[in-house]
């Protein structure tokens, strides 16, 4: 959930980037989040130097990086610590399986988490917010090609 709300709160900061602060509680409510969960992701992401906040009553959070420096493999590495789908294959939170010198899947499953994360490292905030939102009709797809239908 940490991610989700943290993506939402910056989509917003981006969306509005160059402009005006916007303060926790407008972020909470257009975002769906509870403000105070959020307060605590906005200190988590003011930490990591991708927000800045001004107090006061014209006082909120603005985005203090480019939306084109910031990534989406950032932001999922720092919420959720890694991309890998099992533990034997991460940098991150490797954890040695019993299994490894035999294991018949473990390559796709190294090879699905370079494909996330080459993704997720290419993938700016900039370049995001440029893109449509998912329709139904597209997680319905199942040709399987270029990501359909998974």
């Amino acid at each position: 959930m940490r991610t989700d709300y943290a993506l939402r709160a910056l989509f917003t900061l981006v969306e509005h980037y160059g402009g005006q602060p916007i303060p926790i509680a407008e972020l909470a409510r257009r975002n769906d989040v509870p403000k105070r969960f959020l307060e605590h992701i906005m200190l988590d992401l003011k930490e990591r130097s991708w927000v800045t906040s001004t107090a006061g009553k014209r006082g909120g959070y603005v985005l203090a990086r480019s939306p084109e420096r910031i990534t989406m493999g950032e932001v999922v590495r720092h919420f959720d610590g890694y991309l890998a789908p099992i533990a034997c294959v991460s940098v991150t939170d490797y954890k040695r399986c019993s299994q490894e010198s035999v294991c018949r899947f473990r390559r796709v499953m190294l090879q699905s988490r370079n494909m996330v994360a080459r993704l997720m490292d290419e993938a700016t905030l900039a370049d995001v917010m440029r893109g449509h939102p998912v329709s139904d009709r597209e997680i319905s797809i199942q040709q399987n090609i270029d990501g359909d239908g998974i």
